[in-house]
């Protein structure tokens, strides 16, 4: 079901999470099996559980915090420990001057042992390290804004169909009061067929109107099955769980401040937030490219064993060890300018983002101005259709009372009997787009927390 329009819904979807592989598969969990009824708050806490995008972002902004480290960001120096083995066999002839004799070597064999511990350490990289930490840290809180991102659009989305669900419940019962009209009608017209008061044209219509009835119960029925199936699809339930909406009507609620929200939504929008931190991380890019302007300090120490093994020569065997201990200070001197052209290239980089975030808040206040105005323009409907519902309840009751005393014509009590029906569905309609405006109302001001509560 559709809580946003489209140009609403490029607001709030996941761009990063379409590339991700699941960690979780869907066929290794055991799903809840849920057979009661619900109302919206279990709903949510069943959802906010199991559901399965969302247990992605958490494991993916798991990631995010794993990162965060000194090592990771270059702070901390390398150690590595090496040793290796060496045999070599040479053959070899000497020629000394004169006319001496050759020396011949044959199978002259050398093996070597080493071993050694080195530490590599970058003192001083023009504070990209520094920058690289704060870089984690942004990437960090990014992880918990995304998981944040999806559990709104979880809360949404599962709140509306859990209306949705309410709605078509309501409207069940609805349809199967229409039945039940329909078939007193049918049966005091079968009665006055039988006492030749009414034609057979009277009882043919009656039941082709109790059979429409009967009909419209049945889609409904299919339809409401519709709803459960995807509300226990965002629940991560079985989606064969049996279970009923607590709720029996669509409350609304009438404490919304249009002030309130509109500056919380300018203040803690989640997709805002995101948009600055993509500014943040372009900034921290800049840095870390400027890094280069500066010379670079590098450690590098250890310690070393050397053994080798002689077969020839005046030395059996030799033996070294000792530590060693460097420094290399060095500066690029020329690129080829291209350290220039990146960091100009940055510098455009932070422009476009800052003016996305300009961009963004603009819409975003467009997208409120909207769902307020459609808000309280839905409000106003409610209020008309529940007066619309008063009188046409009113105007089936006389209709149905004069038909009974034989002052109305089965057409006229239908046409009754559908004003009312329709009197219904529109009530509905209205407080079901009402509730949607709400919902949408709370996600974009950054409040949409509260139906958990």
């Amino acid at each position: 079901m559709i809580i946003f329009t489209q140009e609403k819904r490029r607001f709030f979807f996941l761009l990063l999470f379409t590339t991700l592989a699941l960690t979780v598969h869907p066929q290794s969990q055991e799903r809840p099996k849920i057979e009661n009824v619900l109302d919206l708050r279990e709903c949510l806490r069943i959802g906010l559980e199991n559901n399965f995008d969302l247990q992605i972002a958490r494991n993916e902004e798991m990631i995010s915090d794993n990162n965060v480290t000194l090592g990771n960001a270059g702070y901390l120096p390398q150690v590595s420990l090496n040793s290796g083995y060496n045999l070599r066999s040479n053959n070899s002839d000497q020629f000394p001057a004169g006319d001496t004799e050759v020396v011949e070597n044959r199978n002259s064999n050398t093996q070597t042992l080493d071993a050694g511990l080195n530490l590599n350490w970058s003192i001083f990289e023009g504070f990209k390290v520094q920058t690289n930490y704060q870089r984690l840290k942004e990437l960090q809180s990014v992880g918990e804004l995304y998981t944040l991102l999806e559990m709104e659009n979880l809360i949404a989305g599962l709140t509306a169909e859990y209306y949705n669900y309410v709605q078509q419940q309501i409207r069940l019962g609805n349809l199967q009061y229409a039945v039940s009209l329909s078939k007193e009608r049918l049966r005091i017209v079968e009665a006055r067929y039988q006492v030749g008061s009414l034609s057979r044209l009277d009882l043919q219509q009656a039941r082709v109107d109790f059979n429409a009835d009967s009909s419209q119960l049945i889609q409904q029925y299919e339809i409401l099955n519709r709803s459960r199936i995807k509300l226990n699809e965002l629940m991560g339930a079985d989606v064969e769980s049996q279970f009923m909406a607590q709720d029996t009507t669509i409350m609304l609620n009438p404490s919304l401040a249009k002030d309130e929200l509109f500056d919380m939504t300018m203040a803690q929008n989640t997709f805002l937030q995101l948009s600055e931190s993509n500014l943040t991380l372009s900034e921290l890019e800049l840095k870390n490219l400027q890094s280069r302007n500066y010379p670079y300090l590098r450690l590098n120490t250890g310690y070393g064993f050397t053994h080798y093994n002689y077969n020839t020569g005046n030395l059996d065997r030799q033996r070294s060890w000792g530590p060693n201990v460097g420094v290399t200070l060095g500066y690029t001197l020329f690129d080829g300018f291209n350290r220039k052209r990146e960091q100009k290239n940055q510098q455009i980089t932070i422009r476009n983002r800052e003016l996305e975030v300009e961009r963004d808040k603009l819409v975003i206040e467009s997208d409120f101005a909207n769902m307020w105005m459609a808000y309280q323009n839905n409000i106003e409907l409610t209020n008309l259709e529940i007066e619309s519902l008063e009188n046409a309840t009113i105007n089936y009751e006389i209709a149905m009372e004069r038909y009974q005393i034989g002052d109305l014509s089965g057409l006229e009590l239908r046409e009754a009997q559908n004003s009312l029906l329709e009197a219904e569905q529109r009530l509905l309609t209205a407080q079901y787009n009402t509730k949607l405006y709400e919902i949408s109302l709370m996600q974009i001001s950054g409040k949409i927390t509260e139906f958990l509560q």
